[in-house]
C-alpha cells in the first residue's frame, strides 16, 4: 500500500500535522493484518511539489487555512489532480482555529467545492498555532486587533485518533482487495 501525505504549509505547523499523520499511518498500517511493513510506504510532500497522485493507492491532503480558504498551493493540487483523487481514497484535513475554545467557532473553511471534486471521504478542522513573532509586520497586526492568541492548539491525539481511522479503513479494505 502506498499513501501520500501531503499539506499546504505558511509557517510549517500544517507540515508538522502532515508529518505526525504520516508516522502514525506507517505505524497503524504495519500493524494491521495483512499489510505488513515492507507493503506499507507513506510519502509526505509539500503540495507545491506533488506531480502526480496516480502512483498511490490513498491520498491524505490539507492546509492551513488563511481567511477561511485553503493555501492556493493546496487548491491547485486539487484542481490539477481532481480526477485521480476523486478515483482513489482521499481525505482531507484543514489547520487554523486558534485559542481555548478556538476561533473562529463558527466553520472556519469553505472546503465545500475541494471535498466535491475529491469526492473525499472525510473533511476534519484541527487547531492550530499561532506564534505572532514569526509574523511580518502586517501579518502581525492584523493578528494584534483581532486579539488572536499565540499559542500552540493542535491536539495530537485527536489528529492520531482521525489518522488510525485512516489506518483502519485502508486495512480493512487491503484485506478485501479494495483500492
Amino acid at each position: 500500500m502506498k499513501v501520500l501525505v501531503s499539506a499546504a504549509s505558511k509557517y510549517g505547523a500544517t507540515s508538522e500535522i502532515a508529518e505526525k499523520i504520516a508516522n502514525t499511518l506507517r505505524e497503524a498500517l504495519s500493524e494491521r493484518g495483512g499489510l505488513g511493513g515492507d507493503d506499507v510506504v507513506v510519502d509526505v510532500v509539500s503540495a507545491e511539489q506533488v506531480g502526480s497522485v496516480e502512483d498511490y493507492d490513498a491520498v491524505v491532503l490539507g492546509s492551513a487555512v488563511y481567511a477561511g480558504h485553503w493555501l492556493e498551493s493546496a487548491r491547485e493540487l486539487v484542481e490539477r489532480h481532481a480526477g485521480a483523487l476523486s478515483e482513489r481514497p482521499t481525505w482531507l484535513f484543514s489547520s487554523g482555529p486558534i485559542g481555548e475554545p478556538p476561533k473562529p467557532e463558527e466553520d472556519p473553511v469553505d472546503v465545500a467545492p475541494i471535498f466535491e471534486a475529491t469526492k473525499a471521504r472525510d473533511h476534519r478542522v484541527f487547531a492550530g498555532k499561532l506564534d505572532k513573532s514569526s509574523l511580518r509586520f502586517v501579518e502581525r497586526a492584523i493578528m494584534v486587533a483581532v486579539r488572536a492568541p499565540d499559542g500552540d492548539y493542535r491536539d495530537w491525539g485527536e489528529i492520531r485518533e482521525w489518522t488510525e481511522g485512516i489506518a483502519d479503513t485502508l486495512a480493512g479494505e487491503g484485506q478485501s482487495g479494495g483500492s
